[in-house]
């Protein structure tokens, strides 16, 4: 019974850092995606802007990780690949994505997101983000 209950401790533990590993690349993309430094923008400049497209893009991270974890229940070591793999993946669409809006939409999509009036656009991209996420959980499943 501890030892089960040790194993699954472990098990939760690597899920968790496989997550928050993929959240930090989601953060580093988002920053470079970004004049400035996200975090002062954030943080010290409280620019909802960037704060909603960081947000997207940890919540599509979680939604492939829930999934990844979902989809291999019973194979611990799988889920953590399937999620490492899928997350990495979910991350390069959504830095795609990105690049793909900004070079079909007028202006520059960084330079919205440090802008101190909320803008549409971002709210766009967010969306982008969020389906991105489903639509790769949804593959997994």
């Amino acid at each position: 019974m501890l030892e089960d209950l040790f194993t699954d401790l472990l098990v939760v533990l690597a899920y968790g850092g496989v997550g928050v590993v993929l959240m930090a690349v989601g953060y580093v993309l988002v920053d470079v995606a970004t004049p400035g430094r996200l975090r002062d923008l954030i943080w010290t400049e409280r620019n909802r802007n960037a704060a909603l497209l960081l947000a997207s893009n940890l919540a599509a991270v979680g939604i492939i990780v829930i999934a990844a974890i979902t989809a291999s229940a019973d194979d611990p070591v799988d889920g953590l690949v399937s999620a490492g793999a899928y997350g990495l993946l979910g991350l390069v669409i959504m830095a795609v994505s990105f690049l793909l809006l900004d070079a079909v939409t007028p202006g520059k999509l960084g330079e919205l997101l440090v802008d101190a009036q909320p803008h549409p656009a971002v709210w766009v991209n967010a969306v982008v983000h969020l389906v991105t996420g489903g639509v790769i959980a949804a593959a997994i499943l």
